[in-house]
């Protein structure tokens, strides 16, 4: 797969189709849609691409908003390539970037930049200043400049229209199971293992620690049923994320013990997949009190990761 970043180093390629978005998540509406690119581009005999931006565009227009991502970059451009896709156009998102027309975006980017062929876009997508432009611009200028435009209905679960926004809010509310519906693998996260403070090994359950990503979505503190892999392997596990306020409120960490392995974690790095929330963060009276809760715990865990299955590929 091949990354272009600005127009100026993309080279034309035969019969482009096209679709355009930030991606975060890669979720099974997104994967829908990928999967639309690629079998038009086989029919077509032409080339997949993705047109995506870097900054995100909020991170220009609203500088001031804490914003969170459901994937990091590497993983985004992983998917593209799993899902077929032959070429990853970055633009560089800018306030003068932001201020292109959609008549100017039209044919600067698509005609004379991309020259594309077929477009794929959600059929409420927007863009130019203002979020001025829309699907119907896209079929009117289409005609003119000699592409074809693919409005794709939204992916629908649970009722619900699946979006990274509406994903990003059941992560944050604790709601991992419904998170996983949607992106149709388990929300995870990755890091280095880290020292902690060796409660973990006094109570009976010692622990990898992870610092918690300041770009990532973060689910709601408490304990989960987890998955947590390392290298090739992957291990069960209940999971912890909180300020462990029963001795004192410190740094908000993601805690993980193995259920049924005793492995030196620290320094490796490993993927922790939340699989179901178990509880909400409590502070307790004791360590007696706290241990006992977490052989609840452990029960609970063990009974979610038997129980619950594998989510949906969307493939």
């Amino acid at each position: 797969m091949k990354i272009t970043r600005g127009l100026a180093a993309h080279q034309r390629v035969p019969h482009p189709v096209l679709t355009i978005g930030n991606f975060d998540g890669q979720h099974l509406g997104h994967r829908a849609l990928l999967r639309d690119v690629v079998r038009q581009a086989g029919a077509a005999g032409g080339t997949p691409m993705v047109l995506t931006f870097d900054p995100h565009p909020m991170k220009v227009l609203a500088p001031h908003l804490d914003l969170r991502f459901l994937t990091m970059p590497d993983e985004k451009l992983a998917y593209f390539r799993d899902a077929g896709i032959a070429e990853v156009l970055f633009l560089e998102f800018t306030t003068a970037f932001a201020a292109l027309t959609p008549d100017q975006f039209m044919q600067q980017v698509l005609r004379d930049g991309v020259g594309v062929k077929d477009l794929f876009v959600g059929e409420h997508f927007a863009f130019g200043k203002g979020r001025a432009g829309r699907t119907a611009d896209l079929v009117r200028f289409g005609l003119e400049a000699g592409f074809q435009v693919h409005p794709v209905q939204p992916l629908r679960a649970d009722g619900e229209v699946i979006s990274s926004t509406r994903i990003r809010q059941r992560i944050q509310g604790g709601d991992v199971q419904g998170a996983s519906r949607y992106l149709g693998r388990y929300y995870s996260l990755s890091g280095i293992v880290v020292t902690g403070e060796q409660r973990g090994h006094t109570l009976g359950w010692p622990t990898a620690n992870l610092k918690l990503p300041p770009d990532r979505v973060i689910p709601a503190d408490g304990v989960y049923a987890t998955k947590t892999v390392c290298g090739a392997r992957t291990f069960e596990s209940v999971s912890y994320i909180g300020t462990r306020p029963t001795f004192g409120a410190g740094e908000r960490l993601l805690e993980v013990s193995l259920l049924d392995a005793q492995e030196n974690l620290y320094g490796q790095t490993i993927r922790v997949e939340f699989v179901e929330r178990v509880r909400g963060d409590q502070t307790f009276r004791s360590a007696e009190e706290l241990s006992a809760c977490i052989e609840r715990d452990v029960r609970q865990a063990r009974q979610a990761l038997k129980a619950e299955p594998q989510p949906v590929t969307g493939s």
